[in-house]
């Protein structure tokens, strides 16, 4: 009963739906905070109830113990044993939401278009794979991995179920192409974050050459989503 509650309240925190709730209710219909904040959390039980019955059979493989080189790697890195869990959990969430936004990118022709101009897919994985190298630098990546990351996945999950109503209103269609300038500008955020980060790394040059590339490769978008692999946690 608690982890459902716990299960529930994270849901609801990190889902942009709730948040936009809780700031109309709060501001545009004028309840208190308090009221608003559990008018808020019984949205979100309802949309975490509505998402598990709507994918009963979606599963991950869970996080497998770390390997001893792993352990080695970690250490070497100057993480404790808590950071080096914290870090793991961390990295394992990132890599379910990357599997789940590409899945989600597939399945639009809208959302694909606007991903392949901001090279969003090959940047995320790129992201990914230089955090995992760098552990060390968890706390400069809070914003996307903590916001950027599961905003991405709800928008687009959010988009896809709006597009999928067969009678559509003028309402409907302000609301998707509302949905996706959000996308779109979220991933310029990711994309500046994915910047920022490699400056340490890689001359603006360098980047601009890997960025290209990118666009390059985002042309051929045929390929199957396969989930992440988990070797590199």
């Amino acid at each position: 009963m608690l982890a459902s509650i716990k299960n529930v309240l994270y849901f609801t925190i990190t889902n942009v739906i709730c948040l936009i709730a809780l700031i109309v209710l709060f501001f545009g219909f004028g309840f208190d905070f308090f009221t608003s904040l559990a008018l808020t959390f019984i949205l979100g039980a309802f949309l975490y109830q509505k998402e598990k019955i709507k994918n009963p059979n979606t599963t991950h493989p869970s996080l497998e113990r770390v390997s001893p080189e792993k352990e080695a790697f970690y250490q070497v890195k100057g993480l404790t044993k808590d950071e080096m869990n914290l870090f793991r959990k961390t990295m394992y969430t990132a890599r379910i939401d990357i599997y789940e936004i590409e899945k989600n990118i597939k399945k639009n022709t809208k959302l694909l278009a606007i991903t392949s101009r901001n090279h969003t897919m090959p940047v995320l994985k790129d992201f990914f794979r230089h955090i995992v190298e760098q552990p060390n630098r968890l706390h400069d990546v809070n914003t996307f991995l903590y916001t950027q990351l599961p905003n991405l996945k709800e928008l687009t999950s959010h988009y896809i179920e709006i597009d999928s109503h067969l009678s559509k209103t003028k309402e409907t269609y302000q609301i998707l192409a509302k949905s996706a300038e959000a996308i779109d500008a979220l991933c310029q955020q990711i994309e500046s974050s994915y910047r920022d980060f490699m400056a340490n790394d890689l001359n603006r040059a360098e980047i601009e050459i890997e960025l290209a590339n990118y666009g390059r490769e985002s042309d051929n978008n045929t390929q199957v989503v396969k989930e992440p692999s988990e070797t590199e946690l």
